[in-house]
């Protein structure tokens, strides 16, 4: 579980660091019509920061406004519109949110099954796609930034 921790942790700052550095007039730029802009990926891993720990029974605070039962919700928190402060903010606290249920799963909870999205999985697979799910959109993040010309930070 550590090294899933540290993982999403490094996926985190490289997120973060890409939303500190692609210009705030493109948060709203897509590759297409029916594609998330860049705004609405950063908050769609956030909102799935607190929708996939929900899977092992850790809702989340009620003041994000997120009901897991109710994808009506996830959705609405995808389109707010933030500056960039309070966007970078939702993605810190939601990763915090996160990293508490990864950290607070004992081990022995690990082989536990919980349904994910109509499939039966370990615990530890969950966190494993949760990780991976991570991780595709930081790719998504780093295709996006390029093409508006952004070298991520990491890079340079």
């Amino acid at each position: 579980m550590g090294d899933l921790i540290k993982d999403v942790t490094d996926v985190e700052q490289k997120l973060v660091g890409l939303a500190n550095t692609v210009p705030v007039d493109r948060y709203s730029w897509r590759p297409a019509a029916g594609v998330r802009s860049v705004s609405e990926v950063y908050l769609h891993l956030a909102s799935d920061n607190y929708l996939l720990p929900s899977m092992n029974g850790v809702q989340p605070p009620a003041s994000v406004g997120i009901d897991t039962k109710d994808f009506a919700t996830l959705d609405r928190f995808e389109k707010q519109s933030l500056t960039r402060e309070q966007l970078v903010a939702a993605m810190h606290a939601s990763f915090d949110h996160l990293r508490k249920a990864m950290a607070d799963t004992p081990d022995a909870k690990l082989d536990d099954k919980v349904t994910f999205f109509g499939q039966t999985m370990t615990v530890r697979a969950l966190w494993i796609a949760t990780a991976t799910h991570l991780h595709e959109h930081l790719g998504q993040s780093i295709a996006y930034a390029r093409t508006n010309g952004v070298v991520p930070p990491w890079s340079k």
